[in-house]
């Protein structure tokens, strides 16, 4: 057997990265694409190893040379490389398909050891690798049936997003007998090139030959098998995301703050939403009116304000919407200036990051359960005492809550002192107690003082269209921020989901009820793991201390092996202690984090 990899194309999407080398030479962790197919095909003794250079071609050979292969390589130049496309590049290989078996390769793709062995040990012996569809995937698409028959070659430009649960991506990898070749292939690719032309890809010939009766070529379906085909930056960033070392992984993820949509199989237990809400009705709603939501200007500030005062009953004046809490949080900052705020750590870092050092006075919470309570507070502060003190209820990543009845003593005393009280109520509404939040006209008149955050993207499952609310009878303050960050700061998504909101409180009621039952049961579950201490959390997360093991170690585990990521929070608490913290998700992602748990064992 031998292997055909085709190497000739510029590469231009992937811009100064291919200006001076063709695309297999570039880097994916420090090591060049063409490297790492060279190592890992010598593990087959292969006859040799054809290329079919073009653009660079003598600095790929060059450069070839250098890693001293032991399988016999063969140069095939492709001189117009400029002018056509791959299906010229296995033309001019034509001959060689003819002489045995081959693995064909793109060398703009990278896959783990496994993908190749997974073909190569195959007995059938005409086989395209094909990966189940996802929403990364571009190109070629496959049907194929419950015998792995090819049923149809899809090109891109009739792709139907409708169809995708039936499509099967190839992984531009296959496996051509001599006899397939002989038969099959090669006269269909002379026909093809002689009359359509030399600009398309390859694949439009398997698209002919799955037209015929018994040709012979099956697909080989890959199970969770890393690949990634790379043709431009964001590709090679996934990429290299995909086959990093364990440690850089981790820090990776850590470092995206999002856009995990990238990574399918990931289960993301480290950023917190609600997993019963939204209803399917209201994504159903939304996904009617995306074309217009997507090609109209969203309103100003002045209705974005007034969908918000509907939403949380407070008046138009008294609240501000942000693209987030955490642009709120930025100009609220802004507009206390110099004084002194007041921080209780272990907490959010956006609040003690929005001020300096020297201004900030804090209260540690401490060991074991990082809890305190009202009166902690007004103690601590009554003898350090701010001019802004921020409070978040529950807290983060503790899951401490401090009762409604006892945050209001908290506001009173805060107003006898003409301290700014900043509560976040952002995981609020995930708490046993009903009828929790301060969220109302009264309550905001009583305490002038009193300002309220909350990010409707945790509460409400919506993280994606970034929303937050800010609200105070201190109108001077809420003014401010409205001035003070864009006009058109809610983008179309935003401002129509609190547009429907009010349609659907029952089913957020009814989500809220579900999650806390979820909640009760994931925690009971998670007491059950022997290295596992849970501290008490009435938040949609759970701090748990770890015995006889590193949080990083764990952390890296459930990444690397598991595809599962979770916050490690020991160097956050800084106590020489292991934690780490566990988003709160919906019973079969649960089930399967318990499931990886227990398998565990401690060092």
């Amino acid at each position: 057997m031998q292997a055909i990899i085709l190497a000739a194309g510029m590469g231009t999407r992937l811009g100064s990265l291919t200006a001076e080398n063709t695309k297999c030479m570039v880097q994916v962790n420090a090591v060049t694409l063409i490297e790492r197919l060279l190592h890992q095909l010598e593990r087959y003794c292969l006859s040799r190893i054809v290329i079919v250079t073009g653009y660079k071609g003598q600095k790929l050979r060059d450069f070839i040379a250098t890693l001293h292969i032991q399988t016999d390589i063969e140069y095939i130049d492709n001189p117009v490389y400029d002018k056509t496309n791959n299906i010229y590049s296995l033309y001019l290989a034509r001959s060689r398909l003819l002489c045995e078996d081959t693995l064909l390769f793109e060398s703009d793709t990278i896959f783990e050891d496994s993908v190749i062995e997974s073909l190569y040990s195959d007995p059938r012996e005409t086989l395209a690798l094909v990966d189940k569809y996802e929403s990364w995937m571009d190109g070629t698409v496959v049907r194929i049936s419950a015998d792995d028959e090819i049923l149809d070659v899809i090109p891109g430009k009739d792709f139907n997003f409708s169809d995708t649960a039936q499509y099967y991506k190839t992984v531009n990898v296959y496996k051509f007998s001599r006899t397939y070749s002989e038969q099959y292939y090669v006269p269909f690719l002379e026909a093809y090139i002689h009359a359509v032309g030399n600009s398309v890809y390859y694949e439009n010939v398997l698209r002919i030959l799955t037209m015929l009766d018994n040709t012979g070529i099956h697909a080989k379906r890959l199970n969770g098998e890393k690949w990634y085909e790379i043709d431009d930056i964001q590709d090679l960033e996934i990429a290299s995301t995909l086959f990093a070392d364990e440690d850089s992984q981790v820090q990776i993820f850590q470092h995206a703050y999002g856009g995990f949509w990238r990574f399918p199989k990931l289960l993301d237990f480290c950023y917190l939403v609600n997993p019963y809400y939204p209803p399917k009705k209201m994504l159903d709603e939304m996904t009617a009116s995306m074309p217009q939501l997507l090609t109209q200007y969203p309103s100003g500030m002045g209705r974005n304000s007034l969908l918000a005062a509907k939403n949380f009953g407070v008046e138009q004046r008294c609240i501000v919407a942000g693209n987030g809490a955490a642009e709120l949080i930025k100009s609220l900052s802004a507009y206390t200036g110099s004084g002194t705020c007041g921080f209780i750590r272990p907490t959010f870092e956006e609040y003690p990051n929005r001020c300096a050092p020297s201004a900030s006075v804090v209260m540690q919470s401490g060991y074991p359960d990082f809890s305190y309570s009202a009166d902690d507070i007004m103690g601590f502060f009554s003898a350090h005492p701010v001019s802004t003190l921020f409070v978040i209820n529950p807290d983060n990543p503790s899951g401490n809550y401090i009762p409604k009845a006892d945050v209001l003593r908290l506001a009173e005393w805060a107003e006898r002192r003409s301290v700014r009280l900043v509560l976040d109520e952002s995981f609020a509404d995930f708490a046993d107690e009903a009828e929790n939040s301060l969220f109302c006209d009264k309550t905001l008149r009583d305490y002038p003082h009193l300002v309220l955050v909350k990010s409707i993207s945790k509460s409400h499952g919506v993280p994606g269209i970034r929303l937050g609310v800010l609200a105070s009878a201190d109108t001077e303050l809420v003014s401010f921020i409205k001035k003070d960050v864009a006009i058109w700061n809610i983008n179309s998504f935003g401002e129509f989901y609190m547009q429907i909101a009010g349609k659907y409180r029952k089913d957020y009621a009814a989500a809220l009820k579900k999650y806390r039952a979820e909640r009760q049961r994931f925690l009971a579950a998670l007491r059950g793991i022997p290295y596992l201490r849970v501290l008490p959390t009435q938040a949609n997360f759970v701090m748990c201390e770890l015995k006889g093991m590193s949080s990083a170690s764990v952390t890296k585990r459930l990444l690397s092996r598991h595809e599962i990521f979770i916050k490690d929070l020991s160097a956050k608490i800084g106590d020489g202690r292991q934690y780490i913290r566990l988003a709160v998700r919906g019973t079969d992602d649960n089930n399967r984090l318990i499931a990886v748990l227990k398998e565990i064992q401690p060092e």
